[in-house]
């Protein structure tokens, strides 16, 4: 029978329905002894009231979504209603079943949440763009909510990611570069970067065996066209020995601003994975040169730790759009800030507000090159890692928070090198407006996402009638945001 939710129901209550649903999932027998995920989905409707499933709830491997739509709900019109699944539906099955995003599109549903993506990096995200192309809204769960699927789901995800995956009929592809790059053959990968690859990534078979390179088709880096293997775009941008050859737009170009008004220039054309080493040793020797030592106004400067600016040159490389050609990741440092520019907006249904606030759901544009940084201890399995790296080391060390926000086809990231760079970097009309007081309540303010006027007048050690007026001014500058009313009101940090 339908449930009817005592009060209007929320996208977040909903979705912690579906988590709790999925942990009623019921395993089914299987004589390999392999694991089957935990999947839970509720079907909102127009009026208030849901529907629930959980995998395996009436008979043994029916999927969640299809127990919801063509089991429970048929018959149904569902053409307002709202999915909440917590895994990515699948888009292919063995015939003559079809894949949940099929039903899905079929149901007519135009919105949908997902908790997170499947884990296969030869399929990631290709059930989601199925959704999408067919004109449904997609929405991830929030991050704690993923965090629980993930570790819910831990023996399958692992034993996912060793799966051969099957073919499908209709593939899609989120990239051309999981295509075959002209005029490529395997003797143009380096054996440099693909040993660098085996061995931060704990892999026993030796590179360029058998076994070795069938992980590698696996994961859609080499492909096999008419018995000849090949590399894929994707396999010539993680391992090849000159991938701007065959991929113009590919690499990292770094900027140093010195001091005395010059540049130091570097242009990293290497395979991918070597990039972030070769970056370390670049910067060694650049960063110091380009702190300002000449200023008279004293400066408390910091020593950032290369786990930031590696975080956020791993995240531009894997996740910029690689299909947006004639643009370049690039690194620009000067003495108050690092940053980072990628082509292309925030993957969808990722927002800009979702990333200033730390809060980004898990979500990869390029799947199969965040799986091989993932192997290496470069990026987190899933997500960005932005929570885990850039706002707990900001925090560590006072500075103010980073930022995003973009420019022309750039998502640039913002880092802070020290806590004065929260003042340094405003434009020269809102800088001159404020006072000393004024400015270093912006250098605190800077180093948190949120603060109210009571925390606000300690910090500072201000009367309370200073902080108010303070506060007003930077609301009025467009610098906070008044959230909430009466006692729960509280000002949003505004970035980017």
């Amino acid at each position: 029978m339908p449930q009817r939710p005592s009060r209007k129901a929320d996208p977040r209550q909903l979705m912690e329905l579906a988590v709790s649903v999925m942990k009623q999932s019921v395993p089914e027998p299987r004589p390999d002894g392999s694991p089957s995920p935990l999947v839970g989905a509720v079907l909102l409707r127009p009026d208030g009231s849901i529907e629930t499933a959980a995998r395996g709830e009436l008979r043994d491997g029916n999927h969640a979504e299809f127990i919801l739509l063509e089991r429970k709900c048929l018959g149904e019109r569902l053409d307002d209603c709202v999915l909440f699944t917590t895994l990515e539906p699948c888009l292919d099955r063995n015939e003559p079943k079809r894949g949940c995003a099929r039903h899905i599109v079929g149901a007519r549903i135009r919105e949908v949440y997902v908790g997170v993506e499947d884990d296969n990096p030869r399929v990631t995200g290709k059930g989601i763009e199925h959704l999408r192309r067919a004109g449904t809204t997609i929405h991830m769960f929030d991050r704690d909510l993923q965090s629980e699927i993930l570790e819910q789901n831990k023996r399958f995800f692992e034993w996912a990611r060793q799966q051969k995956p099957k073919p499908v009929e209709e593939p899609i592809q989120l990239s051309q570069y999981e295509n075959p790059v002209a005029a490529v053959e395997l003797a143009d990968l380096s054996i440099e970067a693909l040993e660098s690859y085996r061995t931060k990534a704990k892999i026993e078979p030796p590179v360029g065996s058998e076994e070795f390179n069938r992980r590698l088709l696996h994961q859609g880096l080499l492909l096999s066209e008419g018995g000849v293997v090949k590399p894929s775009g994707f396999g010539i941008l993680l391992f090849g020995k000159q991938p701007r050859e065959s991929i113009h737009h590919a690499g990292l170009l770094a900027r140093a601003e010195l001091p005395n008004g010059k540049s130091a220039r570097r242009e990293f054309r290497e395979a991918l994975v070597l990039v972030p080493g070769l970056l370390e040793e670049w910067l060694a020797t650049v960063l110091p040169s380009t702190i300002d030592r000449s200023r008279m106004e004293r400066r408390e400067e910091v020593d950032l730790p290369f786990e930031m600016i590696r975080e956020a040159v791993v995240n531009a490389l894997v996740h910029r759009d690689y299909d947006l050609k004639g643009q370049k990741c690039q690194l620009v440092l000067d003495s108050d800030t690092i940053r980072v520019k990628s082509p292309g907006l925030p993957m969808p249904p990722i927002s800009l507000d979702e990333l200033n606030s730390f809060s980004a759901p898990m979500k990869s544009r390029n799947p199969q090159l965040h799986y091989v940084f993932a192997r290496m201890g470069m990026a987190e399995e899933q997500g960005f890692g932005l929570e885990k790296s850039l706002k707990r080391k900001a925090i560590e060390l006072g500075l103010p928070l980073p930022s995003f926000k973009m420019e022309g086809e750039y998502l640039v990231l913002t880092i802070a090198r020290h806590r004065q760079a929260a003042r340094a970097t405003l434009p020269a009309s809102v800088k001159g407006s404020l006072t000393k007081a004024e400015a270093a309540g912006w250098e605190w303010l800077a180093t948190r996402e949120r603060a109210t006027t009571a925390e606000y007048q300690k910090a500072m050690g201000i009367p309370n009638r200073t902080a108010k007026n303070h506060i007003k001014k930077l609301v009025e500058l467009g610098l906070l945001r008044r959230q909430g009313a009466g006692p729960s009101t509280y000002y949003e940090v505004l970035r980017g």
